[in-house]
């Protein structure tokens, strides 16, 4: 059961992750959404959406989880920032090496279930390239593969600057908060949480796009359903690791290689359906791994020596 004092914590925090992004995304709509985006810099592709989603909108589940510990005197003991390297490489390991295969197995399952919009001659790679006036130095194929292994080996590096402030929050203050509900219910909850707290960029045509059946709800429902599944890989890393690192890192790959569908793929495919691992088919790879961890007696339990040193250790220590 949760505390008095958990509940306080819990409903500072979501009003202040809920509260900070969606005033950010309050700005992107109102500066012209993210399709019409304004640029920084004259000829610059970064735009002002860009910036404000990934440093502002992303980053607001940090900035809650600090603010909820400051306002409510919980302390840092059991912030799940200790890397515990020594004992939970593996799952660093895991959050690095899996997202690949899972996301490629959803995109494969999505083009065996509709061969139509596979592109064995991976066009879409020359056409982006010709486009921005880059003759071909190699095969796509190629090409591709080097995509492939600059999401593996630089999205970590890169992209963790910014999944930092998602996973600090979701699975660094948001999740072990909810523990003693049980790990299955916490996992879900977070996850459906974490799921709605995008609605308003899934608004603005993040990830589906403005044009599909239903818009946005099916938009937001799906969003909802993607973070509920990788949310369980996040979990599961997070609290056989002890700490909140590896999902910061499987997070970032996840957001690294995610697009390497749509470059093998030719005309308009449904946003719902994939190659995205967002779209239903897509995700496949994500619901058997999510499925294959709920069932794991022992996958979403913590594995702590040291109280402290686990994100979930608040299931014991909750200071007043």
């Amino acid at each position: 059961m949760l505390t008095p004092m958990d509940k306080r914590r819990l409903y500072i925090f979501i009003a202040l992750a809920f509260g900070l992004a969606w005033a950010f995304g309050l700005i992107v709509a109102v500066t012209g959404g993210i399709a019409d985006s304004p640029n920084i810099v004259s000829g610059s592709p970064i735009t002002l959406a860009s910036v404000l989603i990934a440093i502002g909108y992303m980053g607001s589940p940090a900035v809650a989880n600090i603010l909820t510990r400051i306002m409510t005197r919980e302390g840092w003991a059991t912030a799940g920032l200790r890397p515990n390297l020594k004992r939970g490489w593996n799952f660093w390991l895991a959050a690095w090496l899996l997202p690949p295969f899972i996301t490629i197995f959803g995109a494969a399952t999505f083009f065996l279930i509709l061969p139509r919009y596979f592109d064995p001659g991976l066009g879409k790679i020359s056409s982006m390239l010709e486009s921005q006036g880059v003759s071909l130095p190699m095969s796509p194929l190629v090409i591709l593969i080097v995509q492939l292994i600059s999401g593996i080996f630089m999205a970590p590096l890169i992209n963790s600057l910014f999944t930092f402030g998602e996973e600090f929050g979701w699975r660094g203050y948001l999740l072990p908060k909810l523990m003693p509900l049980g790990s299955h219910k916490a996992v879900i909850i977070s996850g459906v949480i974490w799921g709605f707290w995008h609605a308003p960029v899934i608004a603005m045509g993040h990830n589906y796009g403005l044009d599909y059946p239903f818009f946005p709800w099916t938009g937001i429902l799906l969003m909802t359903w993607f973070t509920i599944l990788i949310g369980t890989f996040l979990a599961w890393v997070t609290l056989r690791a002890g700490s909140v690192w590896p999902a910061v890192i499987g997070h970032a790959v996840i957001n690294g290689i995610s697009g390497i569908g749509i470059l093998a793929s030719t005309g308009a495919p449904s946003t719902l359906l994939g190659p995205l691992p967002t779209g239903f088919l897509g995700g496949i790879g994500w619901l058997i791994t999510a499925v294959l961890i709920f069932l794991s007696s022992k996958a979403l339990a913590p594995a702590v020596e040291n109280p402290t040193d686990n994100p979930a250790a608040q299931l014991s220590e909750n200071p007043t």
